[in-house]
């Protein structure tokens, strides 16, 4: 099966394991990749979304888009050698890199590189919330596979619901309710079925 350069992932993680994957985490500063294999990245994200330049509680500890330069490396492998990146729906480097933002159902054109950009939710590939997902991909129009596209179930836990009533337990989400230290490594896994998802598109490029 054909080798896939698995960037920016948790030590340890999914992508862990399997002779045909090259994981890059951490310890291996994926900025320093250069080929030869199709990639599927997951860039960090903190410095990109909602609470980009901190916490409400201190809203200007941050800048926008100060990474290290991950999203920019990364950005940079799936051009040059093929592949996807992931990043949570409405993250601020679309814009910033001039990649076009997903409008709709299905694979649009995302700029003049070749790439291609939709939205889909990891709910419907297993991730305990909705997850919507904003998706960057280099390969071949013929070559992207249709995803299940649209809205996943809600799937609210059943104390949230009766602790808060259906309406607060929805609109503060599941992750909200999903409490302890593990918290932050639930909402960032990478569920199975969208892993392969997206390995399955690296594959798939010429």
């Amino acid at each position: 099966m054909r080798v896939v350069a698995a960037l920016f992932v948790e030590t340890g993680g999914c992508y862990f394991g399997s002779p045909d994957i090259e994981a890059w985490d951490i310890g291996r500063d994926a900025r320093a990749y250069t080929g030869p294999h199709p990639v599927v990245a997951h860039p960090p994200c903190q410095r990109w979304g909602r609470f980009a330049t901190g916490s409400t509680r201190k809203p200007a500890q941050y800048r926008v888009g100060e990474d290290g330069g991950c999203f920019a490396a990364a950005l940079t492998a799936v051009r040059n050698y093929g592949g996807v990146l992931e990043h949570p729906k409405d993250s601020l480097a679309w814009e910033y890199f001039g990649i076009m933002r997903p409008a709709g159902h299905g694979w649009q054109r995302a700029d003049m590189y070749g790439g291609w950009t939709c939205e889909v939710e990891q709910g419907h590939y297993g991730h305990i919330s909705r997850k919507p997902t904003w998706l960057y991909a280099c390969a071949e129009a013929e070559d992207l596979p249709s995803l299940r596209w649209g809205p996943s179930e809600q799937r609210l836990p059943a104390y949230a619901v009766k602790r808060y009533g259906y309406e607060k337990a929805r609109r503060i989400g599941v992750m909200a309710a999903v409490g302890g230290k593990d918290k932050t490594r639930i909402r960032n896994a990478t569920p199975e079925p969208f892993r392969d998802l997206l390995l399955s598109i690296a594959r798939g490029v010429p």
